[in-house]
């Protein structure tokens, strides 16, 4: 088990869809035992394992307490009522924080590592947390679902603030 370190932006690995697991080994365990630490830190409400380089469908959470994660996660309800738009952060865009616009309600199901079937549900956070998540293991970074002129805005952020770290 393992603090690992958080891809950010420019990472390959944040935009390659990630490969579903097809068994538990202990490569997957270990995945699982990291992704829980990770996620584990304060003010940290999700964590998926592209974020930590590894390309499988995997992710955690840490919500109020509410400390979890799910294998092969797929999103099997969405609201069309969309909640009230909120700004949005990413571990992998660090220190940015954009208004998104999310569903107001969302269920995802998968397993856990015992091959058992879950399930997480919700509104607000856990709404976005199961539609960030999710996204990430698709390839996608919630800087995708920006309003075009937010976006535009986001995207000089991210250039600058790498320039300014190069």
């Amino acid at each position: 088990m393992a603090m690992r370190e958080i891809r950010v932006t420019g990472d390959p690995v944040l935009r390659t869809p990630c490969e579903p697991i097809t068994g538990i080994t202990e490569a997957v365990r270990l995945l699982v035992a990291d992704l829980l630490e990770t996620v584990a830190t304060e003010g940290r409400a999700g964590l998926s394992a592209n974020q930590i380089g590894v390309g499988l469908r995997a992710f955690s959470w840490n919500i109020d307490g509410n400390v979890g994660y799910m294998l092969n996660p797929v999103v099997t309800a969405t609201s069309e009522e969309k909640q009230e738009l909120a700004e949005e952060g990413c571990l992998s865009v660090p220190g940015l924080w954009f208004e998104c616009e999310r569903a107001a309600f969302a269920r995802c199901e998968g397993t856990d590592l015992a091959g058992e079937p879950v399930a997480i549900e919700g509104e607000g956070i856990w709404a976005r947390l199961i539609h960030h998540e999710v996204d990430h293991l698709d390839g996608k970074l919630f800087i995708d679902r920006l309003a075009k002129d937010v976006r535009k805005r986001a995207l000089r952020q991210i250039r600058e603030e790498i320039e300014h770290l190069a």
